[in-house]
């Protein structure tokens, strides 16, 4: 599947979701052992797919590829695909896509009454205060991270 870039900035890059396709793939549904081998073999015959999996509102996901470190500390690493849902309602304490005076960052949003603080997950970055002097959108929440190898 070949993603349609957006937009690229220093911290993000945005990508369109493509849903047309489908991939069957096999998936062992009794879970993997971390302890000792299993015979998973046996079980490879059911599949999944991950476009259904992972999008629940198809006309308002897109992919995001993180760039930088600021997040680290979440989980989210240099080269991460991020799936980002533009539909889902911003609730404090999430991770979520933010333009911010002409640029994209990943941060996690703080909600107060009076300003939103995007706070980076990284001790190295400071937490940025938004207020009504910024131009300001939260552009969608990440539901999901495809780790890079």
């Amino acid at each position: 599947m070949k993603l349609k870039n957006l937009h690229i900035t220093n911290t993000l890059e945005i990508y369109s979701a493509n849903i047309e396709t489908t991939i069957q793939l096999p998936i062992v549904d009794g879970g993997i052992s971390a302890g000792f081998p299993s015979p998973a073999d046996d079980f490879l015959d059911l599949s999944i797919d991950l476009n259904k999996e992972f999008i629940k509102n198809p006309s308002s996901t897109f992919y995001g590829r993180v760039k930088g470190d600021s997040m680290i500390d979440a989980g989210l690493n240099n080269g991460d695909l991020l799936i980002i849902d533009k539909s889902l309602e911003p609730i404090n304490d999430k991770i979520a896509v933010c333009f911010i005076d002409g640029e994209f960052t990943v941060k996690r949003i703080q909600i107060e009454k009076e300003c939103i603080w995007l706070v980076a997950e990284n001790k190295n970055y400071k937490p940025i205060k938004v207020t009504k002097d910024n131009d300001f959108i939260i552009w969608g929440i990440v539901t999901t991270v495809i780790k890079s190898v």
